[in-house]
C-alpha cells in the first residue's frame, strides 16, 4: 500500500497541479487511488465514495519537530502493535477551530532506504463512525514537504485503512487520542458502501 500512496502523493504534488486545476487534480488522485487499490477489486470499486473536493481542507500547518522522541507501540486493529515515534506536532486552524495533532514516523519504514522519509498522519474526527470509517483515516506525507517549519495538510487525500474493507485480516494502526479532532473533516474518503 505504501508504494501506491507515495506514487499518488507525488502525482498530486507535481507542477501543473496548481490552484487553477486543483479540483481536477484531486479528482484524478481519487480515480487513480480507486483504480490501483490493492484490496477492493472488480465491480466493488464502484462502491468507493468521497466528499466533494474542497480546497478549504488543504491547510498550511505550523510544524514543530520533536527531537529525541521515543519509539512507542501504537495500538492496532489486530494483536500486533506497530512501532512509531512522534516526529513533530502540527498546529492548524480548521473551521475556525485551532487544532493540535501529532505526525508520526514508522520505525519499520525508517529502517528502509526507500521509505525512511515517509510520515504518517492518522486521525479521527466528528464524521468518524457516521460518514467516515469509525476507526479513523490516514494521510501520507514526506519529510521533504516540511518547509520553513510549515507543512501543507490536504485532508482531501485522507484515505481509509485496509481494515475498513476486510475485517480481521489486516493490522491497521488506530489513531492515538491526541489526533481525535473536535471538528468534522468533510473531505477525503467516506465510509465504504459495502462495509462490514
Amino acid at each position: 500500500m505504501k508504494n501506491l500512496f507515495f506514487g499518488l502523493f507525488v502525482l498530486a504534488s507535481t507542477p501543473g497541479y496548481g490552484q487553477d486545476n486543483y479540483r481536477d487534480s484531486m479528482i484524478s488522485f481519487q480515480e487513480i487511488y480507486v483504480q490501483n487499490h490493492e484490496v477492493i477489486t472488480g465491480a466493488d470499486k464502484d462502491l468507493f465514495r468521497f466528499f466533494p473536493v474542497d480546497a478549504k481542507y488543504k491547510i498550511t500547518a505550523l510544524f514543530e519537530k520533536k527531537n529525541d522522541s521515543k519509539w512507542f507501540s501504537m495500538e492496532t486493529s489486530g494483536t500486533t502493535r506497530k512501532i512509531f515515534r512522534v516526529y513533530g506536532v502540527l498546529r492548524l486552524v480548521i473551521n475556525d477551530t485551532t487544532i493540535k495533532m501529532n505526525i508520526y514516523q514508522s520505525q519499520n519504514l525508517f529502517n528502509s532506504d526507500e521509505y525512511k522519509d515517509q510520515l504518517f498522519l492518522p486521525f479521527t474526527d466528528l464524521t468518524s463512525g457516521e460518514e467516515t470509517y469509525g476507526a479513523g483515516r490516514y494521510i501520507d506525507l514526506v519529510i521533504g514537504d516540511i518547509v520553513d517549519n510549515k507543512l501543507v495538510i490536504d485532508f482531501n487525500k485522507a484515505y481509509n485503512p485496509y481494515c475498513a474493507y476486510v475485517s480481521g485480516k489486516y493490522n491497521c494502526p488506530i489513531p492515538p487520542k491526541e489526533n481525535d479532532l473536535p471538528v468534522a473533516i468533510l473531505a477525503g474518503e467516506k465510509i465504504f458502501e459495502n462495509t462490514h
